[in-house]
């Protein structure tokens, strides 16, 4: 997919996405609340129907005390690449700390089944579903809850200027750091192959929010991150993952 053309796709819409979102009384002028965009009831009902079926998919009794609507969507940055990035808000006190990460490990590789599993799209938007533990922050400026149906981070409109020659250019340097990793991986033992790729996907995670912290939504870390996502390299790097994880249960005959 062609990078130049992702980053056309980053210029900030004038509105958010009329498929998703109404202002409820936009014709009284002066109420408040009627200027705020509410999620349409029908999509709102479809979205948690999603979430559902993917806590049964998850086959583990979780406790969830949120589920949340975040991404381009939500926000002002839609476009053709968009998703529903559905965020299922679960409390991991509920875990021994010492199977923390096997728990998330398996939340990752069910998402990643499901999605593979369920072709399911919304006026042509794919959706993507997630676990995430209410200790982990939110930087982004749309999220919205499906649970309460209400805005947590309310969105506003960014006059704003993307340095797109500096973008491309990370953008790159990831695509080959990511590409030399899974060339090396082949030669590594289970263990060690596990440990590399863990090892740049929290760099890229870190890489991301730092981002996000201190320039938001259109930080150059932020628009590199959604390069990768929408070009496949971000997949390529969780099939790997995924690979290794049921390499390592498989037995040999």
């Amino acid at each position: 997919m062609n990078t130049t053309d992702i980053l056309k796709s980053f210029k900030p819409q004038s509105e958010l996405n009329p498929k998703i979102w109404y202002l409820p009384n936009e014709k009284r002028m002066g109420d408040p609340e009627g200027q705020k965009y509410k999620m349409r009831p029908e999509v709102r009902e479809r979205l948690l129907e999603i979430a559902y079926q993917f806590l049964d998919y998850l086959k583990v009794d979780l406790i969830v005390t949120d589920i949340v609507l975040t991404g381009s969507l939500a926000n002002y940055s839609w476009s053709k690449y968009s998703d529903f990035d559905i965020h299922i808000i679960a409390n991991y006190n509920q875990f021994p700390q010492e199977q923390l990460e096997l728990y998330k490990e398996l939340f990752m590789l069910k998402k990643a089944l499901f999605n593979k599993n369920h072709d399911i799209k919304i006026f042509g938007y794919e959706t993507e579903l997630y676990v995430e533990g209410e200790e982990d922050a939110h930087f982004s400026s749309g999220v919205y809850s499906l649970l309460y149906d209400e805005w947590q981070h309310k969105p506003e409109k960014e006059d704003v200027k993307i340095d797109k020659e500096t973008v491309k250019r990370k953008a790159q340097q990831w695509m080959d750091i990511i590409d030399g990793v899974l060339e090396n991986i082949e030669d590594e033992d289970i263990d060690d192959a596990k440990e590399l790729i863990e090892k740049y996907k929290e760099k890229l995670r870190k890489f991301r929010t730092c981002g996000l912290q201190k320039d938001g939504e259109y930080s150059s870390e932020n628009l590199v991150f959604k390069i990768l996502r929408r070009n496949g390299y971000l997949e390529k790097l969780r099939g790997a993952s995924h690979k290794i994880l049921e390499k390592g249960l498989s037995m040999a005959q």
